[in-house]
């Protein structure tokens, strides 16, 4: 396979599609990575119930364990104070599974503004780059092999009407003679048709 072409002029157009491709993915990451410190900027409310309800829990234990000093009733005090004791856990578990969810939606937007975008690129780049790299590949096989007849061969196949009357002689009658000339001008034709040289 080759990458990029032997001619300057679609080399350059290569190379730039090339930093576009890089740019975009960088610019996408970026837009991902901002969107997810955003999304995780709301986890405050969370962190602060979560700390909300463990300040509670430790207020009522520490009131449970004084009450049960308290003479007569000190057992029964502790038991409904030891109660609040859960409602602090029931908040503190609420601003935890509300941090979480923050977090875990962070991520997903985060994998969906990279992943999306970057499909979209690998779809419609990256084959039209895969194609050139086989086409170009084996050209410069056939070219180094002395296979010149198949290459003018591909050139009369690909070539567009207009473009083979451009020929002073009929060039499927060239080919199909031999004639190294037609043969050589279809060859180098196809050839700088991918951007290399003949």
């Amino acid at each position: 396979m080759k990458w990029y072409a032997d001619r300057p002029v679609r080399l350059v157009r290569q190379l730039v599609a090339d930093v576009l491709a890089a740019a975009w993915t960088w610019f996408w990451v970026t837009v991902a990575l901002g969107v997810r410190d955003a999304v995780l900027t709301l986890r405050a409310p969370g962190e602060a119930l979560a700390s909300a309800g463990r300040s509670l829990g430790d207020t009522f234990a520490e009131a449970a364990a004084k009450a049960r000093d308290v003479p007569l009733v000190g057992d029964n005090l502790a038991d409904a104070l030891g109660r609040g004791d859960g409602a602090g856990d029931t908040l503190a578990t609420a601003g935890t599974t509300q941090i979480e969810a923050v977090e875990t939606t962070a991520l997903w937007l985060t994998v969906a503004f990279i992943a999306v975008p970057t499909a979209f690129l690998l779809l419609l780049w990256l084959p039209v780059r895969l194609r050139y790299a086989r086409r170009a590949g084996a050209a410069r096989r056939l070219r180094a092999a002395g296979r010149m007849d198949l290459l003018a061969l591909q050139a009369l196949t690909t070539l567009s009407p207009t473009a083979l009357s451009r020929f002073a002689s009929d060039p499927a009658a060239g080919w199909r003679a031999g004639d190294p000339d037609t043969v050589a001008a279809l060859a180098a034709h196809r050839l700088r048709t991918l951007g290399l040289t003949p």
